[in-house]
């Protein structure tokens, strides 16, 4: 097993995790950061060519300027972007690497991962939510060809496609497939594509939805799912409908059984919110912190890559005023 030692490791390294880890080593403290995936594996993970719902300003981390002829980046800018942040800063990187535990006390703990361990006195889990989806737990559900994860239509031209969800990802998805030729059936569980969609993508959709380009079923839901055809439950009763793929976007969740792992308990609410204090993000396990996404548990909408940056300097600061033990 191989042991190195850091003031501080970073697990996860999105935007946010990146962010955390420029502003601990500003403040003169070594870091690691480790990821289980690639650099900003998470938008990797993205649809190709996808538009930021923010402005670049909003995006950038360490004060670095994020140049683009864009009014709102795309995906492969921002990969771009974040990736040379990185190489900017100098920042020590462990990639494709997961962790499984954390042992020790507080001030001298290890981080266990499948190659070794990282000896630190403190941890940051900038974990996100985008690696667990919310499953639809029916039959069928693992078949392959169904996926949580949409990336681009064209390998759909001439299939016919079903789209479970109604909010951003699904109605992007729908409209992306209907326009590269495919045959898009939208399953919703509420009575209505999501109001919380995009003003400039629920019209458009709500108007393929109309004109028939676009077949829609609202309070409907997955019964099973079939090589060839899906199982539905809608008002009217029980429905199968033709599916060569199956876009499963009902959204995602932390890894609650990662937290658990490191000994970070989660909140008795509605929305398994991970324990922390609000002005430090110090979690209920001394010198562990949590950054980002993440620290919303279940309510994903809380926190993005806008206000979860400044998350960074709030940790890096209260790191810093700790004095070595």
């Amino acid at each position: 097993m191989t042991s190195s030692a850091f003031d501080a490791v970073v697990i996860g390294a999105g935007p946010v995790g990146l962010a955390c880890a420029i502003e601990i080593q500003r403040r003169g403290l070594s870091v690691m950061v480790i990821d289980k995936g690639a650099l900003v594996n998470s938008i990797i993970g993205y649809p190709t060519n996808m538009e930021f719902f923010s402005t670049p300003e909003l995006l950038e981390i360490g004060g670095h300027p994020f140049v683009t002829a864009n009014y709102k980046p795309h995906r492969e800018e921002g990969l771009d972007y974040y990736q040379r942040v990185a190489r900017a800063e100098g920042l020590a990187l462990r990639l494709y690497e997961r962790v499984t535990g954390l042992v020790g006390e507080p001030g001298a703990y290890r981080v266990l991962t499948e190659k070794g361990e990282i000896t630190t006195r403190y941890v940051v889990v900038a974990t996100g939510f985008y690696d667990v989806p919310v499953l639809l737990n029916v039959p069928g559900e693992d078949l392959p060809h169904v996926s949580h994860y949409y990336k681009e239509p064209y390998a759909h031209a001439g299939q016919r496609v079903v789209v479970v969800g109604a909010k951003n990802s699904a109605a992007k998805a729908a409209l992306a497939l209907t326009r590269s030729g495919a045959q898009a059936t939208l399953v919703v569980r509420g009575a209505d594509v999501s109001p919380s969609v995009k003003y400039w993508i629920r019209p458009d959709l709500l108007n393929r939805i109309a004109e028939g380009r676009i077949a829609a079923h609202f309070q409907t839901t997955v019964q099973a799912i079939r090589l060839g055809e899906v199982d539905l439950l809608t008002p009217e009763g029980p429905l199968t409908v033709p599916a060569d793929y199956v876009y499963a976007l009902t959204g995602y969740r932390p890894d609650y059984r990662f937290l658990q792992a490191l000994g970070i308990s989660t909140e008795p609410d509605t929305a398994c919110t991970p324990t922390y204090h609000p002005d430090t993000f110090e979690t209920n396990r001394p010198g562990v912190y949590l950054a980002g996404t993440v620290c919303g548990g279940l309510n994903t909408s809380r926190w993005f890559i806008e206000n979860g940056r400044h998350h960074a300097r709030i940790i890096a600061e209260h790191l810093a005023a700790v004095p070595a033990q």
